[in-house]
């Protein structure tokens, strides 16, 4: 007699057993030898080891196929468990890249959604760190997030360090009400939103409570050395030259870093440089550092958001061709 394990961790187990248990039905139809049990987000096998290793295989086909395209039918769960189905799944696998992420809360699939999406997903398997650069909506910090949980799920980090600089954005943080930490979470808000779309509430409160997952300023990172873990520094432009240097420096062992921020909503006081741009300049050729642009055709949220983006754009490119020609006249007279 075999014992086996099968972590389902990586795939939405209701689409895994099937609504009221229908494919695990099906699973212990096709193996009447085995004692198949489940609980939670494994499937133990028990039986010879012949039944075992043969179940197991059928498991990983659907697993694999689970991971990446979200979803299975019951009859596509069937012809896997009857047959040598290997080659299906792949080569659906070949047409179609693993740009499922995250499996959140009932069922819901977090995936790269654009192709700069997919390429930061790619850039970040790649390199250890990533700048993702682009205007608002085009799901910088999402994906970042949904990397960071893919990394903490799959145990390849042991913890998530996300921070934000907290910088007004044209309202004064001493005025805001509270404590220290009820005036800065607001600015650390949409890194929660996101946080919510992908870890079960009881589940997020634990991994926030053995600061399994850590969010917190910019300012707080001073001092630490970040190893086994995923680091994202979200809103970049509005940290100074000196404070991305610091974070940068921060990175230890096994760890990775995403790095968001779009250079057009800078809300720093007119005396303090963004370090963003510097730092995206000289870090460009760096082996091991990817640097991701996103524009107005990864847009995700409203369909009017895209349309925003480019009148801002084009009023930008008047404006500049505006001050251009008058100072061409100014030289000229």
């Amino acid at each position: 007699m075999t014992d086996t394990i099968i972590n389902l961790e990586t795939v939405n187990p209701i689409e895994f057993f099937g609504v009221n248990n229908g494919k695990l039905d099906l699973l212990k139809k096709k193996f009447p030898l085995l004692k198949i049990l489940s609980r939670g987000t494994q499937i133990k096998l028990s039986g010879a080891p012949e039944q075992v290793e043969t179940a197991k295989e059928k498991i990983d086909l659907i697993v694999q196929y689970l991971e990446r395209n979200g979803h299975m039918s019951e009859n596509y769960f069937e012809q896997i468990l009857g047959g040598d189905d290997a080659e299906t799944v792949d080569n659906f696998v070949e047409r179609n890249p693993n740009d499922i992420l995250v499996f959140g809360p009932n069922g819901k699939t977090v995936r790269a959604r654009t192709a700069n999406q997919k390429r930061m997903v790619t850039a970040c398997d790649k390199n250890d760190i990533v700048f993702a650069i682009g205007p608002a909506g085009t799901g910088k910090t999402y994906t970042a997030v949904a990397l960071a949980v893919r990394a903490l799920k799959n145990k390849a980090v042991k913890k998530i360090i996300l921070t934000r600089p907290a910088v007004e954005a044209g309202e004064s943080l001493g005025f805001l009400p509270g404590d220290l930490k009820e005036k800065i979470d607001p600015y650390l808000r949409p890194l929660y939103d996101a946080l919510d779309d992908m870890i079960p509430a009881d589940k997020l409160g634990y991994y926030m409570s053995t600061r399994t997952i850590e969010i917190a300023p910019l300012a707080y990172m001073r001092g630490r050395t970040l190893d086994n873990a995923f680091i994202i520094l979200d809103e970049a432009q509005n940290s100074n030259e000196l404070q991305l240097k610091m974070f940068l420096t921060r990175i230890g062992a096994n760890a990775k870093a995403i790095i968001t921020g779009d250079p057009t909503q800078v809300d720093l006081p007119k005396n303090q440089r963004s370090g963003l741009d510097k730092a995206t300049r000289i870090l460009k050729h760096i082996d091991g550092i990817a640097h991701i642009e996103l524009d107005e055709e990864d847009v995700v949220r409203h369909r009017l958001v895209k349309a925003i983006i480019r009148a801002y754009d084009k009023d930008k490119e008047r404006e500049e061709a505006y001050l251009e020609q008058r100072s061409q006249n100014r030289h000229q007279s």
